[in-house]
């Protein structure tokens, strides 16, 4: 098994794999068990075993890369037990971990992490919205995708379009009780 760095996984692109996610202890005994798993499912075929293993640390999590290049498996299988093991493996495609967490176009740079931004309890004019969301954006390094945002809302038809616009961009939250001049106030 080898150990590789973020940018090697990204490297991968062009190929496919089952990445599980948080694996802890003997990463060998992960691979014979997974491997054995898949083999009574008889998604493993004509005796074939991921061999191509490789390991990978991102946000805390170890993790483990099975490429599926030239592995004799049932694709079908493979797809119903990774989505009824998900609760216990965290278990994604390599294309599907690579799309949700990095820019993989762009030297493969961590995608930002949307920030919370307290909307629920504000003034709902679309205009005041995208003003809170613009500067939450901006006060968390991510002028451009602020200007991203305020551009495809302006593009778009209805205001339910554009509260889904806000929210691919910041993590809506209600306005918390502040204290303000040491006096709780709710907004």
């Amino acid at each position: 098994m080898k150990h590789i760095t973020i940018k090697e996984l990204c490297a991968k692109r062009n190929t496919e794999g089952l990445v599980l996610q948080g694996c802890g202890g003997d990463l060998q005994e992960w691979v014979d068990g997974i491997n054995e798993m898949l083999t009574q499912e008889k998604i493993l075929l004509n005796g074939a075993k991921f061999e191509d293993v490789s390991c990978f640390e991102y946000e805390g999590l170890t993790n483990l890369l099975f490429t599926m290049d030239h592995v004799d498996l049932n694709a079908g299988k493979l797809a119903a037990w990774r989505l009824g093991t998900h609760s216990q493996f965290s278990g994604k495609w390599l294309s599907d971990y690579l799309a949700n967490n990095f820019d993989v176009d762009i030297n493969c740079v961590p995608k930002p992490q949307k920030p919370d931004c307290a909307l629920i309890g504000q003034d709902g004019n679309v205009f005041n919205l995208i003003g809170i969301a613009s500067r939450t954006l901006k006060e968390n390094q991510q002028a451009e995708q602020a200007q991203e945002m305020r551009n495809r809302i302006t593009a778009c038809g209805s205001y339910d379009e554009a509260l889904c616009i806000i929210g691919e961009y910041v993590n809506i939250t209600a306005v918390d009780d502040m204290d303000i001049g040491g006096q709780t106030q709710s907004y």
